[in-house]
């Protein structure tokens, strides 16, 4: 048995269209560069789980060519009626067969065939080949393939549930052999596939048919026996549509297919590729999961010279020095420096953490403002310091911001991989001398630990002026040194300031939401007419579907879907559904937010204290994490409530609150010069309202009602966002055709934002890249690809990237200047966060007035633009308050 040859057959056109509409989440599945990755993560969890179950011996995904197919030839209107693939899956599409070539297997695609066709070929050779044979699709028409070698599992709920036929299982459920399902749909046709079958013939009727007759043909040739009806009737009527039906159902199981399947041997997992195609997509799950090893170290490389110092004199410092500062958590507000090393072009010092830190002589350099040091990740390591008691001065070089600034493509990089992108090849790094999770430890050779930590701060030293010319190269200077740099200084001291968390409050929420959640489920008995398990989607599904009579939406294996999807079509017309929608929201904000952020309150200060990340995105935006504060849901009542927990650290003080009004909506008339987008700005309008009063034709802006202007913010903030009509569409529940049309008269009544559109992407072309008004460039190396889905997703990056970059790099400055007006007029208040376009202050009453007056004056004055930029300003006792 050891030897038995097991072929997994995937069905990967089925299967990608399964995995995108299965994983519907297309605001959370995004990597850095804005692709959405839905499809592909679902993809993936599948292939994981085969690979696990079936442990194959050989295997391929087969996809379809195109449109046309052998079928198409001989009747037209062959799947004719299915919508063009969504924009959001088709920029997934060319990664997945990066993705299945990286896990070892091989996809394979035929000219005037479908992938259902390339399966039954492979899988009888396959059989003939004594191979057990496995099919994974989530089309049942491949159900006729079904053998005693050959299982075809269909996917039933997305792609993460899937139910086995063999042929046993087929005349248990239906009473018919598999190779029968193709006189079935002959007579019942497919409408998913656009053939029609004989009218007025369903799956029951087409089935009692071919149990009696066996099969299309034997009908035909007895019909006449059969007794008069209007089923006979339309059978007569539609007999060549049968046979046309049943042709093409049929598989091909002689498709000229090329490679033999010796070649469909699965392979070892390329795991450089699939760390590469993970980082890419930000699968942090899946990165974590791989077992992969990554050892850097070179055995070629030159010695390093090092000094591994047990005493601290003056002697080993010098004007001028790179520094890192090594600690083995990610979280550095709670982590514990393991050894600190530091050198110039003559020398390179390593010591252990408790030697150094309590040096006096080390202290006094890294305090010392006029002692210039390089560093890698400036932010990380202020704060690791500033835990140890040294205020770090005198930064002027981070390689980490460099680095990110010139290429952000590369987002998850470390000294080794900068070293290597600039070919940098006598330094080297072994990043696994620490283990790996839980057993993280500092080597008990401390020279591997010292060599390895000497060689980035030569690094940090040898790469220096490379990156500081390439950043003069691409104009970028200022951005690194002006904004990029003291920002990191900025972003240190918020982050080791934090804000201060009532733990009372949350505890008290915590009750609130508990009580609150338990009426809900009282409401929810009382509309249902009885007690059920809220959370159990399958209890639910009985209540809605079979008690109260409603009409189901999906199916499932388990029964009828209750998936948020489906609740909220439901809600429209059942109150029902949209109590289960707000019992659900309110039980992820227990669970996720207020029990959650209890978790994250440092003992020792009553704060938390959120991690900025700043090399993250491809627009420069700043994202938060540990906790995440730029996500809090604030939808929901119960959701901003949860930021009255957050308060000033002393008593007396306000939490003070400013952000920017429609931001990207002004840059967007700035960069594009559009001058009816300009003019509502200058003027003062309702940038919403005046949209909805120009596409939908309304003169009087009292006319304008809510939903109306719902639907021209959905299309403003959609063109920022490069949306295209199938996601306009799911925003605002109408047809994709309506989206088309609103999409279209707003270019219509704003000509200059589609001329910069296509003169953006022109530019993109010639140069490879966009950029803000502040020079931060996004390459699109996929611009002029000749594959349409890649080049369209490059178009919208380079028409959204330099507006929501240019938003990113105004908060940005905005940030430096108010943190020297703080201290240049000698003011309390402390800024402590910055959610997206809003900057969130702490300070005593007395100060109110003063930053009533001066964040706006500071934040509206950030860059000068042909459009005002408008701030808005609260206060009150918690940030809730002050919202």
């Amino acid at each position: 048995m050891a030897d038995k040859k097991k072929l997994l057959l995937l069905d990967g056109s089925s299967l990608a269209f399964r995995s995108f509409y299965g994983l519907l989440d297309l605001n959370r599945f995004k990597n850095q560069n804005g692709l959405h990755t839905n499809a592909l993560f679902a993809f993936n969890r599948i292939l994981e789980r085969l690979f696990q179950t079936e442990e194959p011996t050989h295997m391929l995904v087969a996809f379809d060519a195109g449109k046309t197919t052998f079928r198409t030839e001989f009747y037209d209107e062959y799947k004719g009626g299915r919508q063009t693939m969504p924009s959001e899956l088709a920029e997934q599409w060319p990664y997945f067969k990066v993705l299945i070539e990286a896990m070892g297997s091989k996809t394979y695609e035929l000219p005037n065939f479908e992938a259902d066709d390339i399966i039954g070929t492979y899988a009888r050779q396959a059989e003939k080949e004594g191979f057990e044979v496995v099919i994974i699709t989530g089309d049942k028409d491949l159900t006729q393939l079904a053998t005693d070698q050959t299982r075809v599992d269909i996917t039933v709920k997305g792609v993460s549930d899937l139910k086995a036929y063999t042929p046993e299982s087929i005349r248990e459920e239906m009473g018919i052999e598999p190779l029968q399902i193709i006189d079935l749909k002959g007579l019942m046709g497919d409408s998913s596939d656009n053939y029609p079958g004989v009218r007025k013939v369903g799956e029951k009727t087409a089935l009692k048919l071919i149990k009696e007759y066996g099969s299309v043909e034997n009908l035909y040739e007895q019909i006449d026996s059969m007794k008069k009806s209007k089923m006979k009737e339309n059978l007569v009527a539609d007999k060549e549509n049968a046979f046309l039906s049943k042709r093409l159902a049929t598989i091909d199981l002689d498709t000229p297919v090329e490679m033999e399947l010796n070649q469909l041997t699965l392979a070892e997992r390329d795991a450089e590729k699939l760390v590469s195609f993970y980082r890419e997509m930000n699968f942090n799950s899946f990165l974590n999961d791989l077992d992969h090893t990554e050892d850097d170290r070179s055995d070629s490389f030159e010695e390093i010279v090092y000094e591994a110092v047990e005493t601290i004199t003056e002697d080993h410092f010098s004007n001028e020095m790179a520094l890192y500062v090594e600690m083995l958590e990610d979280n550095y507000h709670y982590g514990k420096i393991v050894a600190i090393s530091w050198g110039d072009e003559k020398h390179l010092y390593t010591g252990k953490a408790e030697v150094v830190l309590q040096s006096d002589e080390f202290k006094n350099w890294a305090e010392d403002q006029s002692k210039k040091k390089s560093v890698y990740d400036a932010k990380r390591t202020i704060a690791m310091l500033h835990y140890a008691g040294i205020e770090l001065k005198g930064v002027t070089f981070d390689m980490l911001l460099a680095s990110y600034i010139i290429n952000t493509n590369d987002s998850g990089r470390d000294i080794a991989a900068v070293a290597q992108e600039y070919q940098y090849t006598d330094v080297s790094f072994d990043e696994t001398v620490y283990g790996k999770g839980a057993k993280i430890a500092v080597p008990e050779d401390n020279a591997i630990l010292f060599e390895h930590l000497a060689r980035k701060v030569q690094a940090i030293l040898k790469l220096k002026t490379q990156l500081i010319t390439e950043l003069e190269k691409n104009n970028q200077y200022d951005l690194y040194f002006e904004m990029e740099l003291p920002l990191a200084m900025v972003l240190a001291e918020m982050e080791i300031t934090g804000i201060k968390v009532e733990p009372e409050q949350l505890e008290k929420m915590k009750v609130e939401f508990s009580k609150r959640l338990e009426e809900m489920e009282q409401q929810i008995y009382e509309e249902a007419g009885e007690e059920f398990n809220v959370n159990s989607p399958k209890q639910l599904s009985v209540i809605l579907f079979e008690k109260m009579g409603l009409t189901p939406i999906k199916k499932t294996k388990t029964g009828y879907s209750t998936a948020v999807d489906v609740l909220e079509k439901l809600s429209v017309t059942v109150p029902i559904a949209q109590m289960i929608l707000d019992y659900r929201q309110l039980a992820k904000l227990q669970s996720t937010y207020v029990e959650g952020l209890l978790k994250y309150i440092k003992p020792e200060t009553g704060k938390v204290h959120t991690r900025y990340i700043q090399t993250l995105t491809q627009t420069g935006r700043l994202s938060s994490t540990d906790p995440n504060l730029q996500n809090i849901p604030i939808r929901m009542e119960e959701g901003r409530k949860i930021r009255q927990a957050f308060v000033p650290e002393k008593e007396g003080w306000k939490i003070f609150a400013s952000d920017y009004s429609q931001i990207e909506l002004r840059v967007l008339a700035h960069i594009s010069g559009d001058e009816h987008m300009k003019e509502a700005f200058i003027e003062g309008q309702d940038i919403h309202t005046s949209t909805a009063m120009r596409v939908f034709g309304i003169e009087n802006p009292k006319e304008v009602d809510g939903n109306i202007r719902r639907q021209a913010k959905a299309v403003n903030f959609g063109i920022v966002y490069g949306i295209s009509d199938y996601g306009l569409s799911q925003n605002l529940g109408i047809t994709r055709k309506q989206a088309k049309e609103f999409i279209d008269r707003y270019f219509e009544k704003y000509p200059g934002i589609q001329a910069f559109m296509e003169r953006i992407v022109e530019e993109a072309k010639e140069k490879g890249f966009v950029e803000t008004l502040f020079h931060r460039r996004r390459y699109l190396p996929d611009i002029k690809s000749s594959n349409f889905n890649l080049r369209s997703f490059a178009e919208r990056t380079a028409i959204n990237s330099p507006i929501q970059g240019s938003a990113a790099d105004i908060i940005k400055v905005a940030m430096i200047r108010m943190q020297k007006a703080i201290k240049e007029k000698n003011l309390q208040a402390k800024m402590l966060l910055q959610v997206h376009d809003e900057l969130i202050f702490e300070c005593p009453e007395e100060e109110v007035a003063i930053l009533e007056e001066l964040v706006p004056q500071i934040m509206e004055n950030a860059v000068d633009l042909t459009v005002p930029l408008l701030v808005d300003s609260n206060y009150g006792d918690s940030w809730y308050d002050a919202k």
